[in-house]
């Protein structure tokens, strides 16, 4: 079973992007593409070589496959279907951001390796954004892990009994968290926009602008696997652990492309945020975090309205 979570997680992101694609054409009233045309599109990249500056060094070549592996490596601490993640243990939350700050950093550097002044500007963006979005993550896993006993995903998941009414909220809202995390860390919408063209106003695309064939299929099938990671920690709250395994996976392929589904019409309604106002709406889900913990500390009794 937790084979076929991992397998699951690949599948998912492979149809992620297609999804979202179709669901953005529809809304703008225009033809939808095939579902897996962004498959079609990395195997053309695989079959593409790559062409380097003369001003980049190694730190640019391996950028991708370090990024690659670290997105890769996270597949494996996830816990799917009320099952252990390959890697579970103590504290195994800690080392997924850092697994996903690692690859983040490799392929900052590698933007300032090429010495354009464009790919250092979307580096920069890039950094302050992560920065900005980390604590929102800790405090939120932080809170759960007060519900769990815990500090482990599996345990915390295993663990979050869902009782009360304020307990429904507190799930709600770290879902929507979580949600938004995902957007900030693959560089979406209102914070960026993957189909603009404007290197002044482009955060992820303007860093890999260098980047051809290979390594730019390795950069767009990373980027598949962060959203589905993130949809399954989003799966985790909803999937009854009860349930056969064939429902289970049956339900978290339906949760994935509901998830899918909310990107592409959020991406499709929501206007794009001002620069000066993305680190402002990044702090507001850190603030939303900090009521999440404390609405965890009053469930837990750890804190008195009295």
């Amino acid at each position: 079973m937790v084979w076929i979570g991992v397998i699951s997680m690949i599948l998912a992101a492979l149809i992620f992007p297609g999804i979202t694609a179709i669901i953005k054409a529809k809304v703008g009233g225009r033809k939808a593409p095939p579902l897996l045309q962004p498959v079609y599109d990395v195997v053309r990249l695989f079959k593409k070589g790559a062409v380097y500056s003369a001003t980049t060094g190694l730190i640019f070549r391996i950028a991708p496959l370090v990024y690659f592996a670290s997105v890769v490596a996270v597949l494996l601490l996830i816990p799917f279907g009320g099952q252990k993640g390959i890697l579970s243990f103590a504290g195994d939350f800690v080392f997924f951001a850092y697994l996903l700050a690692l690859g983040k950093f490799m392929m900052i550097v590698a933007a300032m390796d090429t010495g354009s002044g464009f790919e250092g500007m979307g580096a920069n963006r890039e950094a302050l954004y992560s920065m900005l979005v980390e604590p929102a993550f800790f405090i939120l896993m932080g809170s759960l892990a007060l519900f769990a006993g815990s500090i482990s995903f599996y345990d915390l998941y295993l663990s979050l009994h869902i009782q009360t009414h304020l307990s429904y909220l507190t799930a709600v809202t770290a879902i929507y968290v979580l949600a938004y995390i995902a957007m900030v860390e693959n560089s979406r919408l209102p914070v960026d926009d993957p189909k603009t063209h404007l290197e002044l106003t482009m955060v992820h695309e303007v860093m890999v602008l260098d980047y051809s064939g290979f390594d730019l299929a390795l950069i767009n099938i990373s980027n598949w696997l962060k959203f589905s990671i993130f949809g399954t920690l989003i799966a985790n709250f909803l999937l009854p652990f009860y349930l056969p395994h064939y429902a289970q996976i049956l339900l978290f392929f339906l949760i994935q492309f509901g998830f899918a589904t909310v990107v592409g019409g959020l991406e499709s309604f929501r206007a794009r945020n001002k620069m000066a106002k993305n680190p402002q709406f990044i702090i507001t889900l850190s603030a939303i975090a900090i009521l999440v913990f404390l609405t965890a500390l009053i469930i837990t009794e750890k804190f008195s309205l009295n």
